[in-house]
């Protein structure tokens, strides 16, 4: 579904009546690795999940476009971004919108997490490399932990499966060229950094150079890995939870 057109059938929304979290997902883009996490929310607090094209090459742009499309249009509600949507999120925040209360970047960053001649490594990776399914070591070592469930790395699996390898090289390619610290400066709503203790894709250093543009920032570290949000589901909804209620109360 491309930016600009009617309301794709795999937008999940839910009543407007109370401030609702709005959920970009990760790099594979399809929402549905947030399944425990919503479930995990308490009933006073709203998921709408947002979901990108499987089959379409897209930029930031274009893909703020589509996000800002579904947004609600005057129901309050809070950004929830992780990982691969947290440039994006912090562009549509800096935006000023009125009924944005606040925004939570998960294992984000808002400069290339890689650096150096890692970068220029990744970014030299052809699109054949996603055609090869990853190895279940490779998704516990990096995504979701060593001790995590099969029904877990099969759902992540699935979740990579269904993306395009050409789609997919492009969001690495957009997550190594990014820089949205300008944006970040520019954000006016409240901000919650979460960030895993044992994430082994994006460094604590990320965390730090955000926190550095946005000193003002509340930070909040889960034990975990780069998943934080599908591995440690009813602790990153209480504290997420926890800063939507204060959000009202302001």
């Amino acid at each position: 579904m491309r930016a600009g057109t009617s309301a794709p059938a795999n937008i999940n929304s839910v009543s407007t009546e109370r401030t609702q979290i709005v959920l970009l997902p990760g790099m594979d883009g399809t929402g549905n690795l947030f399944a425990d996490f919503t479930e995990a929310l308490a009933s006073d607090n709203e998921a709408l999940v947002l979901r990108y094209p499987s089959d379409v090459r897209q930029s930031y742009e274009q893909l703020s476009q589509l996000v800002q499309y579904h947004l609600p249009s005057s129901t309050p509600f809070v950004l929830v971004a992780e990982s691969f949507s947290a440039p994006l999120a912090m562009q549509l925040a800096a935006e000023d919108k009125a009924n944005l209360k606040g925004l939570v970047i998960c294992s984000g960053f808002a400069n290339s997490p890689v650096r150096g001649w890692l970068r220029s490594l990744c970014l030299c990776l052809p699109s054949i490399c996603f055609w090869i399914e990853p190895p279940t070591s490779a998704i516990r070592c990096l995504l979701v932990g060593r001790e995590a469930s099969d029904s877990m790395v099969a759902a992540v699996r699935s979740a990579i499966r269904s993306v395009k390898p050409t789609v997919l090289a492009h969001r690495l390619r957009l997550t190594l060229t990014c820089d949205s610290r300008s944006a970040l400066s520019g954000i006016k709503v409240p901000m919650l950094f979460i960030q895993p203790t044992e994430d082994r894709l994006v460094s604590s250093d990320c965390l730090k150079e955000m926190r550095e543009v946005k000193p003002d920032a509340a930070a909040e570290w889960i034990q975990g890995p780069h998943l934080i949000l599908q591995k440690r589901s009813n602790e990153a909804a209480e504290v997420i939870g926890r800063f939507v209620q204060q959000l009202s109360t302001v």
